[in-house]
């Protein structure tokens, strides 16, 4: 019996590792979520649209002005982001003393409208945007399968930017500005800071974070009005799991719970849509601020 498990699990080793690919996504959507939580206190639901946004703007910057991957991984965030500013200063901005609650009926609005334009204007079917040609040609070999060297940089570039994001907050003087705000405002802008800005240029960076994995994904997933939505719920729970506005448990957690989705894939199929949210109502029972986060 050993034998048959220990088999079973060389031959599931390749679903482990696209797994881990799927992880890179949830970790960038639930950093980016965390950002927005942990600095601005609003739930953004339409982070998964935004997402969408992403991957449409650079498949809009190739096709209609000729501008490639490597120039959109820069440019679609930043267009995204600029877009996030927008709706922050003319509408989020009016809710930082409400409920929660309100915030997020907002961003759940806003979701609907963004991915209602881009489906009367695109349709629904999927359009292609093929990755980089520095990317393509022969996969890499693994030994025990072959990983197409996309798939490796999308969980390379996931690492690098949650980790650059995670020094960000934690090691420099910015992230202490961000973190004082979020305790007492006044006192921060007593000392010079701007923290009305502080806080648009937050949710803009939180926004960004969500265009750069849309940027990514394009060229795995077709680039479709739906592929924000379909991600959205499952980045929601693992922002849960780990803690809401705990950047560290956004990245640990998305990248774990990638991997057991890869493991369930490979031992029970039949529940590796819905063992993130298993884990997250025992998560929840246990310790309901999430593995990382504060009560």
């Amino acid at each position: 019996m050993f034998e048959d498990l220990l088999f079973q699990l060389e031959l599931g080793l390749p679903q482990v590792v696209l797994g881990l690919v799927n992880g890179a996504f949830y970790a960038l959507l639930s950093l980016g979520l965390a950002v927005i939580f942990g600095m601005l206190n609003v739930i953004n639901f339409a982070h998964g649209a935004q997402f969408m946004m992403g991957a449409f703007v650079a498949w809009m910057l190739l096709n209609w002005v000729g501008i490639g991957y490597w120039p959109a991984l820069i440019l679609s965030p930043l267009i995204v982001g600029a877009f996030g500013v927008l709706i922050e200063k003319t509408m989020i901005s009016k809710l930082y003393k409400l409920d929660h609650l309100y915030g997020l009926l907002l961003t759940f609005g806003l979701a609907l409208i963004i991915e209602g334009v881009f489906r009367n204007q695109f349709g629904s079917s999927g359009l292609p945007y093929a990755p980089p040609e520095a990317l393509g040609g022969p996969p890499v070999d693994l030994g025990f399968m072959f990983l197409p060297k996309y798939r490796l940089w999308v969980v390379v570039a996931a690492l690098a930017m949650s980790l650059a994001t995670w020094l960000v907050i934690e090691k420099t003087r910015l992230g202490a500005y961000l973190r004082a705000a979020t305790e007492n405002a006044p006192l921060v802008q007593a000392f010079g800071v701007n923290v009305p800005r502080m806080v648009t240029l937050t949710y803009a960076a939180g926004v960004a974070l969500a265009a750069f994995a849309g940027v990514l994904a394009a060229p795995i997933y077709s680039v479709n009005p739906q592929m924000g939505s379909s991600l959205i719920i499952v980045v929601f729970a693992v922002v849960v799991i780990g803690g809401m506005g705990s950047i560290l448990g956004s990245v640990v957690t998305g990248f774990g719970l990638g991997l057991v989705e890869g493991l369930t894939k490979v031992f029970y199929p039949e529940a590796s849509s819905t063992v993130i949210f298993v884990i997250m109502a025992i998560v929840l029972l246990a310790r309901p601020a999430g593995l990382f986060g504060r009560a």
